[in-house]
């Protein structure tokens, strides 16, 4: 099949949407079909790099953390994309890109599959004052992308009952994103792994609370600096593993707490290099509530890291108390799965183990991309 992926992130951005289009872009690739990429760049200027066409285009942060706006018409572009006749079209993002494939789609008489990632509910803080109106806003809006398409693809059973709420009717297909399992399967020196350690200076015998992904303020960090503020054990650090919005505000907020010394921030890491950082946590740690299938907790769990989260729908069939780690529902639950954990070696041990082999045996690029391309056959054959 000939398949043209848009979404408004790509390669070099790096976040869970890009991710996932990374892997199933190389997942279908080696089943032998034809990937195209739409997507914006990062600046006014169109061109064409490998298999991906990127579009002129402008920030507009303030709508959206991170989103950009299309700007150049590239009209040569979405011409030659036209006249590649794509089978099907599977868009990733529900603005400008999305506006983009309904074009082609239309022209090309191809169908439109959807992959919904984001729970524009829980980012209402980004474009409403008002909460209940700015879920009621998201609910229409999703309403009105996805009565546009033929199918739609969730990476949780969370998010499928969501878009039923919100009156979606369209064919909803639960397909968890996949992971380069590989990546994260490498093994590193103590050598490595102590000079890291030692570049944001932690002590040897320091225990750490790992936490990997954007610094947002829907991701509910301060529940994790009030561990550390309320607790009295000082041989553990947190490590802030990534950047974002919130940034500042959660370092001013550290230092309030009394905690600066105790919560390192790395800022922006390589893509190249993260799996050196997963291996540098004790726990994996998270008080989201705002994902949708946790691409990080998945990440850390194939690194051999038990997780301890917040309580989500969207983590049931991943994080098993006891098994791989603990989903908490109280500051208490909390702080009592943290210090078992960190006190119990065997317990972290069987946890971390078990962890990576829940994550290998069903989250692989393979088998997210077979899933994928099998809705995508029996949409291209109605």
């Amino acid at each position: 099949m000939k398949i043209l992926i848009t979404t408004d992130w790509y390669l070099p951005v790096i976040n869970g949407v890009v991710t996932s289009v990374v892997n199933l872009t190389k997942g279908l690739t080696e089943m032998g079909h034809e990937v195209r990429i739409l997507t914006l760049s990062g600046s006014l200027y169109s061109y064409k790099k490998g298999q991906a066409v990127y579009i002129g285009s402008i920030g507009v942060g303030k709508i959206y953390p991170d989103a950009r706006m299309r700007m150049a018409l590239a009209h040569r572009y979405i011409y030659e994309l036209i006249q590649w006749h794509p089978d099907i079209i599977h868009s990733q993002c529900e603005f400008s890109t999305f506006y983009l494939a309904r074009k082609i789609a239309k022209a090309s008489h191809a169908p439109i599959v959807h992959t919904y990632h984001t729970v524009y509910e829980d980012y209402t803080h980004y474009f409403s004052p008002n909460i209940y109106f700015g879920k009621a806003v998201a609910a229409l809006f999703s309403r009105k992308i996805l009565d546009k398409t033929e199918a739609v693809i969730v990476p949780s059973e969370k998010i499928r009952a969501m878009l039923l709420t919100y009156g979606i009717t369209k064919p909803i297909a639960t397909i968890p994103s996949g992971l380069d399992l590989n990546r994260f399967m490498i093994t590193f020196t103590t050598a490595e792994l102590k000079k890291l350690r030692s570049e944001y200076g932690m002590k040897p015998d320091q225990k750490v609370l790992l936490y990997i992904g954007r610094l947002a303020e829907e991701k509910n960090i301060e529940e994790l600096f009030q561990l550390l503020a309320l607790w009295q054990r000082k041989d553990f650090v947190l490590l802030l593993v990534g950047d974002g919005p919130y940034r500042r505000e959660l370092e001013k907020t550290a230092q309030k707490m009394k905690i600066g010394n105790r919560v390192i921030f790395t800022g922006m890491v390589p893509p190249a290099e993260i799996a050196k950082y997963y291996r540098l946590g004790d726990v994996f740690v998270s008080a989201s509530q705002s994902e949708t299938q946790g691409l990080t907790y998945m990440e850390a769990m194939v690194s051999g890291l038990p997780v301890v989260a917040k309580a989500d729908p969207c983590l049931n069939d991943i994080v098993r108390d006891n098994e791989n780690g603990f989903q908490y529902h109280s500051f208490a639950e909390f702080k009592d799965r943290i210090e078992q954990i960190l006190t119990e070696d065997t317990l972290r041990h069987k946890l971390g183990q078990n962890a990576a082999i829940s994550v290998r045996e069903r989250f692989s690029v393979g088998r997210f991309s077979q899933d994928v391309a099998a809705l995508y056959g029996k949409l291209v054959n109605l």
